[in-house]
């Protein structure tokens, strides 16, 4: 039995950016990764678009979770926060870019947009919940 079913019904429109729903049996550990920006390891903004940000964002959403025994496949949602008037599609672009070749579906997905972050020329948040087998407790 697969640990994470994603779900398309076809009474909604098909994406290859995202799955309307996605089903995690009981024998997982999740994985939460807290808002990432597009900001490098020095802690500087990688550009001043939404598409360069969103790219560093994502990548340093793969980052956590490498370092989490996990990869991007894992991610069972994915919830994404743009700056108030900024081209959400540059968001799912650079998502495109990041996901690559995959065959696995993509994760389900929230975009929201807010008015501003705390940090002055952030464009973009982008957390994610992953999925990975059960392991054993670490003590």
């Amino acid at each position: 039995m697969s640990l994470v079913t994603h779900i398309n019904p076809e009474s909604l429109p098909a994406s290859p950016a995202f799955s309307q729903a996605v089903r995690v049996s009981s024998a997982a550990d999740t994985i939460y990764v807290g808002g990432q920006n597009g900001i490098d390891a020095s802690g500087q903004l990688v550009g001043p678009t939404l598409k360069e940000q969103s790219r560093q964002a994502l990548t340093n959403v793969r980052a956590c979770l490498l370092a989490a025994g996990a990869d991007l496949e894992n991610i069972v949602k994915w919830t994404m926060f743009v700056a108030d008037g900024e081209p959400v599609r540059d968001g799912y672009e650079a998502f495109l870019e990041i996901w690559g070749a995959r065959t696995a579906p993509p994760p389900a997905i929230t975009v929201l947009t807010v008015a501003a972050f705390a940090r002055p020329g952030v464009l973009c948040e982008i957390e994610a919940i992953a999925a990975v087998p059960a392991t054993s407790p670490q003590g």
